[in-house]
């Protein structure tokens, strides 16, 4: 009996498979408006301090010897952290003034700070508030480069804006 009621349901099976189609179904389908389709891909948000491409991504400013002058060079970079300050009010950064190694500790700390001052002066005649800057003076303590020639005292002098973390 199971036989033959399997047997029975194999050829419907068969059948069902094997039947034409009627000529209703074989008619094309009306095309059907189709809605534009979303796009998948969506803009992944890039922190501009970290696109290398982005203005925001440089954070050195570098002086010629014993200066504490911001060269013209320096003042795009500065104004666009500045902005960048201006519309972030939660944000901060410190400033943070290097030397050379050339002269004494004492003279490079206050040189420093004159350097990191230079830089804060800039942000505040920016629009930035006080209270999203700080400065602090390394002196010759953080050199860039650890070279004893004019290239490393080079990248030694300089004010470096780091932002703190929130």
């Amino acid at each position: 009996m199971k036989k033959m009621m399997f047997s029975t349901l194999l050829v419907s099976l068969l059948a069902a498979c094997g039947s034409q189609p009627t000529k209703e179904a074989a008619k094309p389908a009306a095309p059907v408006a189709q809605k534009p389709a979303a796009a998948t891909t969506q803009a992944v948000a890039v922190n501009p301090l970290d696109d290398p491409n982005n203005i925001l991504s440089h954070r050195s400013v570098y002086y010629d010897f014993d200066k504490s002058i911001v060269k013209d060079e320096y003042k795009p970079m500065v104004k666009a952290h500045s902005e960048y300050l201006v519309g972030h009010a939660s944000a901060k950064v410190q400033l943070q003034g290097n030397c050379d190694e050339r002269g004494s500790r004492e003279y490079n700390l206050a040189l420093g700070q004159r350097r990191a001052d230079s830089v804060k002066q800039l942000m505040e005649a920016a629009g930035v508030p006080a209270a999203q800057v700080s400065t602090v003076s390394y002196g010759s303590e953080k050199p860039r480069a650890s070279g004893h020639n004019e290239e490393a005292w080079a990248q030694n002098r300089r004010t470096d804006i780091v932002y703190q973390s929130e």
